[in-house]
């Protein structure tokens, strides 16, 4: 939120996902298959935005902003679920859409590492934002980092299991 490159950054990516929902939504529509989809969103959604409510970044920008922030952070961290699913029920997964999740669980993989790597390489000194305003914040944003991490592992593990064994198909197990 304090540099310009981040602002950027968050443009571009909200940029491309803008992309990517109007291409599933008017130019794919035919692919997508409702049966599949029914994972009540708000199950998702409000938790989010309750936890967001209550545990944001202690900085200097108003309070809808930091309840934003924590919000996208935490709806970030669970927000492939309804995808992952509906990937185990269809038992088998297309090489594209596999090759962007596994994308999406490298990235997070390095998300991941980021965090702890600041911490090693600050000497601990993220741990002592704790005693600043940050005690739920910091834990929170690890937390879903790490949450986020994990959900995508299980499907890496699979996806490279696949490609090892040469199969073009990416086969879940049974749920």
């Amino acid at each position: 939120m304090e540099n310009d490159i981040h602002t950027f950054l968050d443009f571009a990516a909200l940029a491309s996902t803008l992309w990517v929902v109007y291409m599933i939504r008017y130019k794919l529509q035919a692919t997508y298959n409702e049966d599949l989809d029914n994972i009540p969103k708000y199950y998702l959604v409000v938790p989010c935005v309750l936890l967001a409510l209550f545990i944001y970044p202690n900085t200097y920008h108003s309070y809808l902003s930091k309840v934003m922030w924590a919000f996208c952070v935490y709806l970030e961290a669970i927000a492939v679920l309804p995808q992952l699913t509906m990937m185990q029920k269809t038992k088998m997964i297309e090489p594209s859409t596999a090759r962007y999740v596994f994308a999406l669980g490298i990235a997070r993989f390095f998300g991941c590492a980021h965090w702890i790597i600041q911490v090693y390489e600050s000497a601990g000194a993220y741990l002592y934002l704790l005693g600043t305003g940050y005690y739920l914040w910091l834990p929170a944003v690890l937390l879903a980092e790490v949450v986020q991490t994990f959900i995508l592992a299980d499907f890496c593990y699979y996806y490279v299991k696949s490609v090892v064994n040469g199969h073009l198909l990416v086969s879940l197990p049974p749920v």
